[in-house]
């Protein structure tokens, strides 16, 4: 299965807990990744490239910093720009039909702030809910998402375990992953 990561973080050399996710990945050859801000540091994203690496892959991971409930706003300016009608959804918009599709991200609030009646009121897998209906209407099949909690407070050694942690996640088969 050919992998590739969409890595969407403003400020990626300052983040430990998203180069720990990257770098356990990068010792995985059947994984590639992107640096979707060094690549288009002016926002201005080539859609064909990006339709045509699409095409490439099996599965796309989307990895990303969980903030304001929300992805980085490149992250969305690519999911706009690329995704369009015709070629990703709608009349003729087939092109993505069996892709399998995931996010990654990182919270700085804890798994229990995560629930419902918790101090962000709603589960991760709720707030997440707007990019995975963009990708299932798609027509991708939407993975469970891999989700580091208290990601600015955790030590070196937990974000090292989350990371393999991680990396067996993105590999994991679709038929272990959907059971």
């Amino acid at each position: 299965m050919k992998i590739m990561v969409i890595a969407a973080h403003p400020k990626l050399t300052e983040s430990r807990a998203n180069r720990a996710l990257l770098d356990e990945l990068k010792k995985h050859d059947e994984v590639v990744i992107r640096d979707l801000y060094q690549e288009y540091p002016g926002y201005d994203i080539d859609v064909q490239r990006e339709q045509e690496l699409l095409l490439e892959y099996d599965r796309v991971v989307f990895q990303f910093p969980f903030y304001w409930y929300s992805c980085p706003p490149l992250l969305k300016k690519w999911f706009d720009d690329v995704l369009t009608h015709g070629w990703a959804f709608g009349p003729g918009g087939d092109h993505l039909l069996g892709k399998e599709f995931m996010i990654a991200t990182t919270a700085g609030g804890t798994e229990r702030a995560y629930r419902s009646g918790g101090d962000d009121l709603y589960t991760i897998s709720e707030l997440l809910r707007p990019i995975e209906r963009t990708l299932t209407k798609c027509n991708g099949t939407f993975l469970p998402a891999f989700v580091v909690y208290n990601a600015d407070r955790a030590s070196n050694e937990v974000l090292a375990l989350e990371a393999k942690r991680y990396a067996e996640h993105v590999r994991t088969s679709l038929r272990v992953l959907a059971h």
